[in-house]
């Protein structure tokens, strides 16, 4: 083998083979700069900044044994940065114009040929400059994705200098016991049947593509446990019909809305005893239901799954990119029109997965899934797919507007890709002192993500006015 080829973690193998004819594994995301930025000065900090990565220089190529990350010996930066116009057709604003360009882009593949990359920069867009960032989710999670993406900003901080691939296997297993084994109470290992160091051996073999994947007690109780709690998600009722839920076409289509303060998000939250988390879901629910409703469906006592990236790793470890998270099913309650019951529902339902070991199984279930054949993999993830309308996901961003070549980062935002026929990704990102949604849909199942996007705002005002009404100093 290559010296410099590294072979794919089973994880990431996974999300690389989940492509399919109306899902791409890519994760979109778009940045609006003002003032406008130059063409060379982006290809100058992408090679300066960003190709500090070893990964964004690698392609994936396969053999016998499966993918492997190798140097690309024809990498060439201006073809993964690329500079195009903003096409507006009539009547079109420039932001519905960006929207269909994103949407287009998530719907087209990348070349496998060359690393699993590319950044598109637009002129002139409202007086500034638009980039649309589209990268392969084998590269790294939301996390890991959004370190990096920070690191290239003015005064962004380099990744560390890699260690011996000894060393690297040895921070493989302390994220692993960081995220992992501490959190768990003796309790909670005893109720799961894995004792001592049992939880890290056995999620640290299935991480790690070097490792024999059986061959130790602690291994066949988490296959075991695996085994059980698969049966236990397969017995999940099909997700509620909805007409956000059928067979999508791979046409996509995105959306997003003007942030809200996040100041305000954190009263609600305090006023209500929940956290910030539960006052966005809710807002997402109800923006929901009432799309729905406007299209004469009747939400009444509905409720949808979507499935929530949990994050298994320390924050100081992104740079490292790979995929370190397991997913949570998380039931969203469209069918409550009174936005505090509402709120108090989608608390109670986050209460449930709190100490959950379906995040590990989650990241369990892909890293197998990194071994099967593709058509087993996509029978297995199919399985999951059944069970959920959306995937949705919330990341924090920096509180203060940062500066990327000179120039004001004035507004981020990025979409998930969806698995399977999922058709709905819901992305949630904090940034510069607000709070924004981000929508990405299959055009067959909802060709109108702006309609739900518009709701969130109204959402949000009546739960802020409604909270404003209780009475003073009454906790609520």
């Amino acid at each position: 083998m290559n010296p410099h080829t590294e072979r794919m973690s089973r994880v990431d193998t996974a999300w690389l083979r989940m492509d399919n004819d109306v899902n791409l594994m890519m994760i979109v995301g778009v940045w609006l700069m003002q003032p406008g930025i130059a063409y060379e000065a982006l290809c100058e900090r992408v090679t300066s900044k960003l190709l500090k990565y070893e990964r964004f220089r690698q392609k994936v190529v396969q053999d016998a044994m499966g993918p492997s990350w190798v140097p690309d010996e024809d990498f060439d930066v201006h073809r993964h940065v690329v500079h195009e116009k903003l096409v507006r057709k009539r009547a079109q604003s420039e932001r519905e114009a960006l929207q269909a360009r994103a949407g287009e882009l998530a719907s087209t593949p990348l070349d496998h040929a060359h690393p699993l990359w590319q950044f598109h920069l637009i002129d002139r867009y409202e007086g500034g400059s638009a980039m649309i960032a589209r990268i392969h989710h084998c590269i790294g999670d939301g996390i890991a994705l959004t370190s990096v993406m920070m690191s290239i900003t003015d005064g962004g901080i380099d990744p560390p200098k890699r260690k011996a691939r000894d060393a690297d296997a040895a921070n493989e297993g302390d994220w692993l016991s960081d995220v992992v084994v501490k959190p768990l109470t003796d309790l909670t290992i005893k109720a799961i049947g894995m004792y001592g160091g049992g939880v890290a051996k056995s999620i640290e073999v299935l991480a790690n593509p070097q490792q024999p994947l059986f061959g130790s007690l602690d291994m066949a109780r988490t296959g075991y446990q695996v085994i059980s709690d698969v049966a236990a998600l397969a017995l999940m009722p099909d997700d509620s019909p909805t007409r956000l839920k059928g067979k999508p076409v791979g046409k996509k289509v995105v959306a997003w809305g003007e942030p809200m303060p996040l100041d305000q998000v954190k009263a609600i939250g305090k006023a209500l005893n929940c956290s910030i988390n539960d006052v966005l879901l809710a807002c997402v629910a109800g923006a929901i239901g009432h799309y729905l409703h406007d299209r004469g469906d009747d939400p009444t006592g509905k409720e949808i799954r979507a499935m929530v990236p949990v994050n298994l790793r320390p924050l100081e470890h992104a740079w490292q990119l790979g995929n370190r998270f397991g997913l949570a099913p998380l039931t969203l309650p469209i069918g409550i029109e009174n936005p505090i019951e509402r709120v108090y529902a989608v608390r109670a339902r986050m209460n449930e997965l709190k100490g959950s070991y379906q995040p590990l199984l989650a990241f369990a279930v892909l890293a197998v899934a990194g071994l099967l054949i593709k058509p087993m993999q996509d029978a297995l993830l199919g399985l999951f797919a059944k069970k959920t309308t959306a995937v949705m996901t919330n990341v924090p961003g920096p509180a203060k507007l940062l500066k990327f070549c000179g120039s004001t980062l004035r507004q981020t935002m990025f979409w998930v890709p969806a698995s399977g026929d999922v058709g709905v990704g819901v992305s949630i990102l904090s940034y510069g002192g607000g709070v924004q949604f981000g929508l990405i849909t299959d055009k067959h199942l909802c060709p109108d993500p702006q309609k739900i996007i518009d709701r969130f705002e109204p959402e949000f005002e009546k739960l802020l006015w409604v909270t404003l009404m209780l009475p003073w100093g009454e906790a609520a």
